[in-house]
């Protein structure tokens, strides 16, 4: 254990999901954490995940769980993470670093830090990965590998709190990017959070659709499935992201709307020209991402 690049005596994960679940696995993989302490509202989650080894303790008062903990990483819905973050912090010891993985982040770092007492620091952070399965169940240690995690400092963040935070997720796999927290629900809400929308009305808008008595769902194939995949993730969480991102949300979905009318009115118009340059533009700038 020497030889890694840092070691955390005690990690407690609140909300033992995909994103804290597989957090707390990718570190103990590495062998870099000592104890992982995972704490939730739900004890059946709980007792899952330590019948599973994602964590090796499990609580259902988060102030008992934070309790000498030196890494604290809040894995839980974005709007609820101010509420958690007020609850533990006077829990929290002197030198213990929280962290997040909320994928907003000038709301959660405008709301949190001033909770933070003397001696606790708060890195906000967004790891880019994730499925659209929840809970214990679906953890695994390799879900950064390869992926970004994004971290948003601001002026108040601590450096030596900030270069832990870094360290861990390089362990876990990512590639760590530093940004404005602004810049990072701009960016989001056209790369996350919009695609999300869009696949949400989607399945709502074709299971609406009522010329036929049957559900036309049932006859979709691949192309559907596979565009539609996100809309399957859960409600809770990207209720919480509309709410709290809704600024650039919005934004991205005018510009969306201003889009779709483009192509819709080509459609009306037969406009094969524009058509196939309309197609064209995206299939270029999707290939370039390849």
């Amino acid at each position: 254990m020497k030889d890694n690049p840092v070691f955390i005596p005690r990690l407690a994960v609140i909300g033992v999901g995909l994103i804290g679940g597989s957090l707390a696995l990718a570190l103990k993989e590495a062998k870099v954490v000592g104890e992982v302490v995972g704490i939730g509202r739900g004890l059946a989650n709980l007792e899952k995940a330590l019948d599973l080894g994602v964590v090796d303790r499990i609580e259902q008062d988060p102030c008992v769980g934070v309790a000498d903990a030196d890494l604290v990483f809040l894995a839980t819905p974005v709007c609820s993470l101010e509420a958690v973050a007020a609850t533990i912090a006077p829990s929290m010891k002197r030198g213990a670093v929280l962290t997040d993985g909320g994928s907003v982040k000038a709301e959660v770092a405008r709301s949190i830090e001033p909770l933070m007492p003397e001696g606790v620091h708060f890195v906000p952070g967004h790891p880019i990965a994730g499925t659209e399965k929840s809970g214990a169940e679906a953890a695994f240690a390799t879900l950064y590998q390869g992926k970004r995690c994004i971290l948003t400092p601001t002026d108040a963040t601590n450096p030596a709190a900030l270069n832990l935070v870094r360290k861990v997720w390089e362990i876990a796999g990512s590639e760590v990017v530093l940004m404005d927290v602004e810049k990072h629900d701009r960016i989001l809400a056209a790369i996350s959070h919009l695609p999300h929308m869009v696949a949400y009305s989607l399945v709502n808008s074709v299971s609406s659709y009522d010329r036929y008595p049957e559900n036309i769902l049932v006859y979709s194939a691949g192309g559907f499935r596979d565009f539609t995949r996100i809309a399957s993730s859960d409600p809770t969480m990207w209720r919480d992201i509309a709410m709290t991102n809704k600024d650039a949300l919005v934004e991205m979905m005018e510009n969306f709307e201003a889009c779709f009318a483009e192509l819709k009115k080509d459609v009306r118009d037969g406009d094969g020209e524009k058509l196939f340059e309309f197609f064209m533009r995206s299939k270029k700038s999707r290939d370039a991402i390849l």
